[in-house]
């Protein structure tokens, strides 16, 4: 019986870790306008890492973890605002400079 319910248990903890992080959109947006007005996107979190390309305000990307690490995301760029395909330029933002997308409100 004990083999029984540690493999339930097993089963149900493995399970769980399907259950991945499918992303969330946000904005470029709170950039300086006065100053280079871009969000770099860079090869990992770090301003000593490659600059991959820049991110003009309202440039939209999807996160691929629910959290930063050291005020940093990784993100996919967006075509566009409808763009789910998740096949755009992977990299870092500093997440001061990108803003949640809340769809319905």
């Amino acid at each position: 019986m004990k083999r029984i319910l540690f493999g339930l248990i097993g089963a149900l903890a493995l399970s769980g870790a399907a259950y991945g992080y499918d992303g969330e959109q946000y904005v470029v947006c709170n950039l300086n306008p006065q100053g280079d007005n871009f969000l770099a996107l860079r090869s990992c979190g770090s301003t000593k890492c490659q600059m991959l390309r820049t991110l003009g305000p309202d440039t939209f990307v999807i996160t691929l973890e629910p959290y930063e690490t050291k005020g940093w995301r990784e993100v996919i760029v967006q075509q566009n605002s409808q763009d789910w395909s998740y096949s755009g330029v992977k990299g870092w933002v500093y997440g001061k400079y990108i803003c949640k997308v809340h769809l319905g409100e």
